[in-house]
């Protein structure tokens, strides 16, 4: 057996490490945590100091043997877990095993660290060894015994006050509040009216256009003009006075310089991930993971990213001068600035020995290792390779114009803007996403050359319609970017965050975007109401901070415990005594009940929240939530028809996902099918061959396509297919795709194929007349 026994956490990274190695070092797997809390109450006891009871987990019950009967033939423990708070208590937790087993006995035990898996760095780590930082196994420790204690003595108290089956933790909860509320923002939101002025004007046969931004001399704000009737006599009032042309009356020119973002940390990764590619925030982890412990290119197999776990946004000086090298190379040395580009640090606790997220190897450029990589993992690295190239280029340079021109006199005033690029510097190789929007990143406006005191054709004037909108939704992306700039939850938890609120059922995801259920309503509703303190952003923010300072041994994790549980358990006793039951499960309404004259109330049932009276049981009115007052609580008969099974009448009955028919003689007939029929659109499912592709509603009445032999087949689109094959890369649908800024086109739904033409038929046929009201 090998003198040299090294652990890590995966078996993929086990095998990379160990080419490196050679025959001398036998690298094992942890697969993870070890140890964990006994699952049930008393395993952290405040009363002991917070003493902590663990036990091996069962599904590592067999590598923990395995890591035992190789150290018995081993001279020296290496451990080289993560470089991060979880990576340093693995290895804790895997030492205090082997002592209790007395394994150990006289045997040299040391740390290893490092950032990226290249032999260069695994060998430089394990010739110069540390120590278990044991600051950092505090500040997991406490993180742990926190979510433990608020976990196991707030849940509870959520069975008896909602529903069981629920739970509360300490970071997703203020998650959770930032959704709910966001939702109630939406639905009180009061859409407003406003008009825009445009005129549509020619100049060197180009087309462009100019907004109206004064009228009879006054500044035109958004709501100047607020219905058709001004906005029908603005446009006629401007008209007659251009007569055909308008003025340049001043034209301002200057130069903008833009500098690149700065290198990927875990949650810029994660955001721009989501915007570009379409990833959760847990595929991508999933994804870097597999990039940062090792692929296989072909004869050798090399860590391709550097730990994806960072808030640091410092790159190594010997990276810097090999990117800035490849820059002089590939795109010219005049693209290299003159000194390297540094970047500042956000988060107090950046750990200054971690890199960005960078590639290891910044010579392998993405289209070399297209071949060896999954269409994920070449996504990914070729994103993280342009923002890694992009950061350490010269400032793009951009023309700025803009232009006034006047309209008969000097009282009407349109402005043009746009801008040119004069000179592209990093925005050649990588532009940043944004959150919300259409536009396309890399697109600039361009004007046609003009001159002061020129005029300038008139072609028409628009007058056009628009209604204030609500704020959008949150993303995983700008959820992700909004919990870090609350400072809650770190690089390694925010994938965790969102899967534990969608695994509650607390928020669902549609078109990507999160919707609170009825049930996360009022677990926020009842957090906010009771334990405010707890759900507050700077509270559990000033607490991350805290356990930061613990982890650089600042602070002392025992006393910050204690801190925290006194009021917390007090809070507990009292809110178990004072809430009952209704005060949080129902919500008064200004409303009687049309049965017997009692209070209305906005109950939560098993399917969701309705309307119910305070009477009940000794009346037993209710109504869905949104109908109107004038509804009652008999079952709509679907006219004409019986059920299929049985034969007693069809109704329309409400369920947790909306309306649906089902049969009146349930629970003896459980027959149920769609309130709306799906309709076939006549295409053959590409990926399977064997369905039809149907046009459907989402939960949330978001139209979408897919396959009919679901769930056999998951393929599903957002936009109407067509029998045709792409020109491009011969898949054997297009799609018919609508936006505001490009029109109705034909583009394939292949993620990796950019084709797109205009469409050239009448869009109602694929995509359906239009709904009132609509864009």
């Amino acid at each position: 057996m090998s003198k040299n026994l090294v652990i890590v956490e995966s078996p993929a990274k086990a095998k990379t490490i160990e080419k490196y190695l050679g025959k001398d070092f036998h690298v094992l797997a942890s697969y993870g945590h070890v140890r964990d809390l006994i699952p049930k109450e008393g395993a952290v006891d405040p009363n002991n100091d917070f003493a902590m009871k663990y036990e091996v987990i069962d599904r590592n019950q067999k590598h923990v043997q395995a890591i035992a009967k190789a150290l018995k033939t081993a001279d020296t423990l290496y451990l080289a877990t993560d470089p991060d708070r979880e990576g340093e208590a693995i290895s804790w937790h895997l030492l205090e095993l082997l002592k209790e087993k007395n394994l150990l006995k006289d045997k040299p035990v040391h740390r290893v660290v490092f950032h990226e898996i290249t032999k260069k760095a695994v060998t430089e780590a394990i010739a110069n060894p540390e120590i278990i930082a044991i600051n950092l196994v505090n500040a997991q420790q406490a993180r742990r015994a926190l979510d433990y204690l608020v976990g196991f003595n707030l849940s509870p108290l959520l069975w008896k006050k909602i529903r069981r089956g629920l739970s509360a933790g300490r970071v997703q909860s203020p998650a959770l509040r930032m959704i709910v509320e966001r939702e109630l923002e939406i639905e009180a939101f009061k859409s407003r009216e406003y008009w825009t002025i445009d005129a549509a004007l020619t100049a060197h046969e180009q087309n462009f256009k100019a907004k109206l931004t004064q009228f009879e001399g006054e500044k035109v704000t958004q709501f100047s003009i607020t219905n058709e009737e001004l906005a029908e006599k603005t446009k006629q009032t401007l008209l007659d006075a251009a007569d055909g042309q308008l003025l340049v009356s001043k034209l301002e020119k200057k130069q903008q310089k833009r500098n690149p973002a700065p290198p990927f940390i875990t949650s810029t990764l994660q955001q721009e991930a989501s915007r570009k590619l379409g990833f959760t925030t847990k595929r991508t982890m999933m994804v870097a993971q597999q990039l940062y412990e090792g692929i296989d290119i072909g004869g050798e197999t090399a860590g391709l990213i550097t730990y994806m776990r960072t808030d640091s946004v410092n790159l190594s000086v010997e990276a810097v001068e090999e990117i800035r090298a490849l820059i002089a190379e590939n795109y010219g040395a005049d693209n290299v600035p003159k000194e390297p580009r540094l970047f500042k640090t956000k988060s107090k606790n950046a750990q200054e020995a971690h890199e960005a997220i960078r590639p290891t190897y910044p010579r392998y450029l993405p289209s070399q290792l297209k071949s060896h990589l999954s269409v994920e993992q070449y996504k990914l690295y070729d994103l993280i390779w342009k923002r890694t190239i992009a950061c350490q280029m010269i400032h793009a340079t951009l023309n700025m114009v803009a232009v006034d021109l006047t309209c008969g006199n000097n009282k009407h005033i349109f402005r043009a803007t746009g801008s040119t690029i004069a000179s592209p510097g990093f925005m050649a190789v990588y532009l940043e996403g944004k959150d919300d929007s259409n536009e396309s990143d890399d697109k600039e406006s361009f004007l046609p050359p003009m001159e002061e005191g020129r005029p300038v054709q008139l072609n028409d004037i628009n007058a056009g319609q628009h209604f204030t909108e609500p704020p959008p939704r949150y993303g995983e992306a700008s959820l992700v970017k909004s919990l870090e700039e609350h400072g809650i939850g770190r690089p390694s938890t925010y994938a965790s965050i969102i899967s534990t609120l969608q695994n509650r059922e607390y928020v669902t995801l549609d078109s990507k975007r999160f919707y609170p259920t009825d049930v996360g309503r009022i677990v926020n509703k009842f957090l906010t109401e009771h334990f405010t303190k707890y759900v507050d952003y700077d509270f559990t923010a000033n607490l991350e901070d805290e356990l930061d300072a613990v982890s650089r041994g600042e602070k002392d994790w025992i006393p910050l415990m204690h801190d925290f549980w006194k009021p917390f358990t007090t809070l507990i006793h009292e809110k178990e005594e004072s809430v009952q039951r209704k005060d949080v499960t129902q919500e008064a309404i200004d409303e009687k009940c049309p049965d017997c004259g009692s209070p209305l109330s906005i109950r939560l049932g098993r399917n969701g929240r309705f309307i119910g009276c305070t009477n009940y049981p000794g009346c037993s009115y209710t109504r869905n939530l949104n109908d109107d007052g004038g509804a009652t609580d008999e079952p709509e008969i679907v006219e004409g028809r019986v059920c299929p099974k049985c034969e007693s009448p069809l109704v329309i009955k409400a369920g947790r996902y909306g309306k649906f028919i089902g049969c009146s003689g349930y629970p003896k007939c459980k027959h149920i099918e769609p309130l709306e029929k799906p309709m076939d659109t006549g295409v053959e499912c590409p990926q399977c061959k064997k369905g039809n592709i149907l046009k459907r509603k989402s939960r949330n009445s978001k139209i979408f396509y897919s396959c009919s032999e679901y769930p056999k087949c998951d393929y599903a689109l957002w936009n109407a297919p067509i029998k045709e094959s792409c020109p491009d890369c011969d898949w054997p649908i297009l799609t018919v795709k609508e936006t505001k800024r490009r029109g109705v086109e034909k583009v394939c739904p292949q993620k990796d194929c950019k084709y797109a033409t205009p469409y050239e038929g009448d869009p109602a046929d694929v995509l359906g007349p239009k709904e009132p009201g609509a864009l």
